[in-house]
C-alpha cells in the first residue's frame, strides 16, 4: 500500500449555526461558502478549482468530547467539471485546545486530532479517478476556514 498527496482543499466558512443540544448530541451546522483545492491526478494532470458555496459541514458533538463531522460541497474544476465530495470523520483534543479553536485562535494542528475520508462523485471524464479512489485526509481549522489535506491510498 502506498499513501500519496493527492490535493489540497481550503474551504471557508460562514457563521456557526448553533443548534444546541439534540438527542444525540450538541449540533452545529457551518457553512461552507467557497473557497479553492488543487492537487495532481495519478496521471500527472491538474486537478484544481474552485469550492462553490450551498455546502456545509453538519457536526455532532458528542458527550465524551468528540466532534463527529460531515461535510458535503461542490468542487468546480477549472475545466467545469462539478464534483460532489463528501468527507466523513472527526475531531476532539484536550478541551482546553477544543475551546481555543472554537474561540477561533491560532492552534497548531499537531495539538488535536482531525481526521476524514473524503468520497467523491462525478461524471465519467477526465476526473473520475477521484470516484474509483480510497481517500484519508488531515484537517486543519483556522478562524474562518479549514484546510484538508487529502491522500490517495493506492
Amino acid at each position: 500500500m502506498i499513501i500519496k498527496p493527492a490535493l489540497t482543499i481550503t474551504a471557508t466558512l460562514g457563521p456557526t449555526q448553533d443548534l444546541g443540544p439534540t438527542a444525540r448530541g450538541h449540533r452545529r451546522i457551518i457553512p461552507i461558502t467557497g473557497g479553492i483545492f488543487g492537487g495532481t491526478a495519478p496521471d500527472g494532470q491538474v486537478f484544481q478549482g474552485t469550492i462553490l458555496p450551498g455546502g456545509a459541514d453538519w457536526q455532532l458533538i458528542r458527550p465524551d468530547g468528540v466532534t463527529e463531522v460531515e461535510a458535503r460541497y461542490t468542487l468546480q474544476t477549472d475545466d467545469g467539471t462539478l464534483v460532489l465530495i463528501t468527507n466523513r470523520g472527526y475531531r476532539h483534543g484536550p478541551p482546553d485546545v477544543i475551546r481555543r479553536l472554537a474561540a477561533g485562535e491560532p492552534v497548531n494542528s499537531s495539538e488535536y486530532y482531525f481526521r476524514t475520508t473524503p468520497a467523491f462523485e462525478v461524471a465519467p471524464g477526465p476526473h473520475d479517478w477521484v470516484a474509483r479512489t480510497v481517500f484519508v485526509a488531515t484537517g486543519e481549522r483556522r478562524a474562518g476556514e479549514v484546510v484538508i489535506r487529502v491522500f490517495s491510498v493506492l
